[in-house]
């Protein structure tokens, strides 16, 4: 209810404001108002707390020529003191704007905003978008600046603070990982936002543009990226979430650019409110995205090779899972002592690390396997992908020793690993062989980032070469670098005998066959006994031989389309080079 107060008399009231100075306030009440020094203080105080003081009743022209002599002071000064009289139906303030909702005036209002002759406060619209904000999850936005006014409400540019950081790309299938355990709980809404050229980066800011520049609203696009799986990983490109947690509303966007060195990257940029609470969500945020990298359940396991980008750079994109086929340790023909090397150089070494280490003991090991091509290097190592249980295998091709510090990087966030490093005589071919500068700096890389590693870390090196009389003495004579080396020679009788039946398949071989099989291919690597045993089965097959069952005719017939037909440059790529 309305005071009642005389007609010719006006109340007029001191509003409290959030800026002008207390001594100020004072000294305008005694030099204007007349007020005793105690009395000043009281009624500027209980405007303080309260929000408004009275100033006493006054006539009508009185209480005009108060207010217009304090206003010129208070625009004198500066400030954005408020007086309200009384008028027929209540107050209205004088000297300032006032909210047309709900009256209160500018100087107790962090923000008004104004729309021609109306007045809004920023209670009064936080108000209208806690009650509006349950649409927000389903208004059809056009661009993104709609979207976050709608969710930040009365907050404004200044009242909102971004931080970013960057992850390689190669990491996005575990990121994901991260959204979706992160965000997706209390995310409100989830967009996709139109990305631009692929080398524009694109920031937050970039959402608040309004007008040509805004931002377009899209499906969320996502890329299917294989990690192993029975399905792909459905990774996110440019999006945009909206997210209220426990009253807090922010967000986090998503995008991907090139970096400061031309690499991809993703970058995650959130935007809170300023102030404890948000910065402590960020650094939450944050926190335990890096707990889900670490544990990199995405790739951990499994065989991968880095994907080599077609730039020049020569700097790796994605990451490629191998599904290598399950080796049998009896499908590994060796001689028993290259066996008994591995058992106990590898499996046995793995399955001891944990009382190695509290020994004292490094875990880190290094083996280099060589021998002639086709002699079973690379099957030994998928036998020992297969048998490590465990452990990620990674795979490093001639063509890509420019990544080693990036496989590097992989293999100490993935231990227990197995870095294989394929004919390594290419990078740490001995430096009087060299050519340049350039391979030189590989080696120096190559024998850095083996030193860099801790004695602790459960790290295999696996170096293979064809011509381990170039290998840099720096790198094959030094404990802690490599420290086992095994032989693969070509396959002695027995070994050509158990190759013969291991590449038969459903072959039919008698003793006499199998005795020409061994007598005429002795020299030869392993590789060529397979290719023998293909060209014996094709040959059975066209003949229709009974029960497949080969005959010598069939094993001359290959043997002579393999070592004559296409003369000593055929032999040789078929790995019958040293054959009498």
């Amino acid at each position: 209810m309305s005071e009642k107060i005389a007609p010719d008399l006006v109340r007029l009231k001191l509003l409290n404001d959030q800026t002008t100075p207390y001594p100020f306030v004072i000294k305008l009440l005694e030099t204007v108002f007349g007020k005793a020094p105690l009395d000043a203080q009281l009624t500027a105080t209980t405007a303080h707390h309260y929000g408004e003081a009275d100033c006493g009743l006054w006539p009508s022209a009185v209480a005009d020529a108060l207010l217009a002599t304090a206003q010129a002071r208070i625009n004198e000064a500066g400030h954005r003191l408020a007086f309200s009289r009384s008028v027929a139906d209540g107050y209205e303030v004088v000297g300032q704007g006032s909210c047309s909702i709900c009256g209160k005036p500018e100087g107790q209002a962090r923000s008004m905003y104004r729309s021609g002759n109306a007045s809004i406060c920023d209670r009064c619209i936080l108000d209208a978008s806690e009650y509006l904000s349950e649409t927000v999850a389903s208004t059809q936005f056009k661009h993104a600046y709609e979207a976050l006014n709608a969710h930040f409400g009365a907050l404004g540019l200044s009242d909102i603070e971004t931080s970013v950081r960057s992850f390689p790309l190669r990491m996005r299938a575990d990121l994901q990982l991260g959204f979706d355990q992160i965000l997706s709980p209390n995310t409100v809404r989830q967009v996709g936002i139109k990305a631009g050229y692929r080398y524009q980066s694109m920031e937050f800011a970039d959402l608040w543009e309004t007008g040509n520049s805004a931002q377009i609203i899209v499906p969320v696009q996502y890329a299917e990226l294989d990690v192993g799986e029975e399905s792909p990983r459905r990774c996110v490109g440019t999006a945009l979430w909206l997210i209220d947690k426990d009253g807090l509303k922010h967000a986090v966007f998503v995008s991907q650019d090139e970096g400061m060195r031309g690499d991809p990257r993703v970058k995650v940029e959130i935007a809170v409110p300023t102030g404890q609470a948000g910065a402590s969500l960020v650094a939450s945020y944050f926190r335990d995205m890096e707990r889900v990298i670490e544990k990199a359940e995405s790739y951990r396991g499994k065989v991968l090779s880095l994907e080599m980008d077609n730039r020049w750079q020569g700097l790796a994109g994605g990451i490629t899972i191998h599904r290598l086929p399950p080796i049998a340790r009896e499908d590994v023909i060796l001689p028993e002592k290259a066996i008994a090397l591995l058992d106990r150089n590898v499996l046995d070494f793995a399955a001891l690390r944990p009382k190695l280490r509290a020994m004292g003991q490094p875990t880190k090991k290094g083996l280099l396997f060589y021998g002639p091509p086709g002699t079973g290097k690379t099957h030994t190592i998928q036998y020992l992908a297969s048998s490590l249980t465990g452990h990620t295998t990674l795979l490093v091709t001639a063509d890509q020793v420019c990544l080693l510090n990036e496989y590097f990087g992989l293999a100490r966030l993935l231990q227990p690993s197995v870095l294989v490093i394929e004919d390594a005589d290419l990078i740490a071919r001995d430096r009087e062989d060299m050519r340049g500068a350039g391979e030189e700096a590989l080696l120096n890389k190559l024998l850095n980032e083996m030193d860099g590693l801790r004695q602790d870390a459960d790290i295999f090196f696996v170096l293979t070469t064809n011509r381990p009389e170039h290998l840099e003495l720096a790198l094959a004579g030094r404990p802690g670098r490599i420290d086992q080396a095994i032989e693969f020679p070509l396959p002695d009788e027995q070994g050509r005998l158990k190759l013969a039946l291991l590449y038969g398949g459903e072959l039919q071989l008698d003793e006499g066959v199998r005795g020409k099989i061994v007598q005429r291919t002795e020299g030869v690597s392993a590789a060529f006994i397979k290719e023998l045993m293909r060209r014996i089965s094709q040959r059975v097959i066209e003949d229709g031989a009974a029960e497949q069952r080969a005959s010598e005719a069939h094993v001359l017939a290959a043997l002579d389309e393999m070592m004559f037909a296409g003369g000593t440059l055929n032999a040789q790529l078929l790995g019958a080079g040293r054959m009498e």
